[in-house]
């Protein structure tokens, strides 16, 4: 069943706050394999005119996905998360996110389209810290495959 397009522009409440710590950041970038040592070391990322160790670009996707949640978990969207595939992934950065930040994401529904019995959905994230300047935004595209596809 397509999803509803009247959700479409439909803003979420902003999310719990996030504290980036520098030891998620270490993980993070071990886990993906970047050895850039403004990630761990904090005299790197200070000669570099950060106040603290920053994060890998792509280290916010666990941030904004879990925020996307919401979303995907609204059951008046009436979408089947069982047959959730994630579609593609976008970001633009105003600055990167640091050790210490607290970050909040506020997800809205950009675009609902189908395409073949697939419902696709994209849902924006912008992210901001507790001074509330904007730090990222984030672009999530999720694809309900068709009740009929294995």
């Amino acid at each position: 069943m397509a999803l509803d397009q009247s959700f479409v522009g439909r803003t979420y409440p902003p999310s719990a706050p996030y504290e980036v710590g520098r030891e998620k950041i270490r993980e993070f970038a071990e886990a993906v394999g970047d050895a850039n040592p403004a990630y761990t070391d904090p005299a790197v990322a200070g000669a570099l005119g950060h106040a603290d160790v920053i994060a890998p670009p792509t280290f916010v996707f666990s941030i904004t996905f879990k925020a996307a949640g919401v979303v995907v978990q609204d059951p008046q969207l009436g979408l089947d998360y069982t047959r959730v595939v994630h579609g593609d992934q976008k970001f633009a950065y105003r600055r990167p996110v640091r050790a210490g930040d607290r970050l909040t994401v506020t997800s809205t529904i950009e675009a609902i389209k189908s395409l073949a019995g697939n419902d696709i959905i994209d849902i924006r994230g912008e992210v901001h810290d507790e001074s509330g300047e904007h730090v990222v935004t984030a672009w999530t595209k999720l694809v309900a495959r068709a009740a009929g596809e294995a």
